[in-house]
């Protein structure tokens, strides 16, 4: 590489659970840079998921923690191209670039479901996670079972 690696920001834990890991997910939820709307949705999203699953014994924030848990790809494919063919290499995924791609797909299929409010789907979203179902559950079980489909051409990693 050009150019020194750029230095990573630092985060301020968010105001109401005192968690760095709520403050990376709130600014991939936030749209147009409308942070304090992107804040209020998580916090009533959580609210839902407090009201919903009382009988859990669990807190909102463990429940969504373990939500993005259940969604974290540990595998995925990258194409490398081997004397004119390409082939989808399976490649473990980084640390940091798996609790990106969790946060991602647990709002992108948030925002996909049907319902009123965002904090409403973000919600349902959350909860289908935890019990290892909806969308973002089900993308990380295809990107599994595609890298294990892969498996042959993990010799052409790089």
């Amino acid at each position: 590489m050009r150019k020194t690696k750029p230095k990573k920001r630092i985060l301020l834990p968010d105001p109401k659970f005192k968690d760095t890991l709520v403050t990376r997910f709130v600014n991939n939820l936030m749209l147009d840079g409308k942070k304090s709307i992107a804040y209020t949705i998580f916090y009533d999203a959580m609210d839902l998921v407090g009201e919903k699953m009382k009988d859990s014994e669990k807190a909102p924030l463990e429940i969504w923690k373990k939500a993005i848990d259940n969604v974290t790809p540990h595998v995925e494919v990258k194409s490398r191209r081997v004397g004119g063919a390409t082939f989808q290499v399976p490649i473990e995924v980084r640390a940091e670039r798996k609790m990106s791609l969790a946060m991602k797909n647990l709002i992108l299929y948030a925002r996909k479901r049907s319902g009123r409010t965002m904090a409403e789907k973000l919600a349902a979203e959350v909860m289908a996670a935890f019990n290892e179902e909806g969308g973002a559950y089900k993308r990380r079980e295809d990107m599994h079972k595609m890298a294990e489909a892969n498996k042959a051409f993990a010799h052409f990693r790089f």
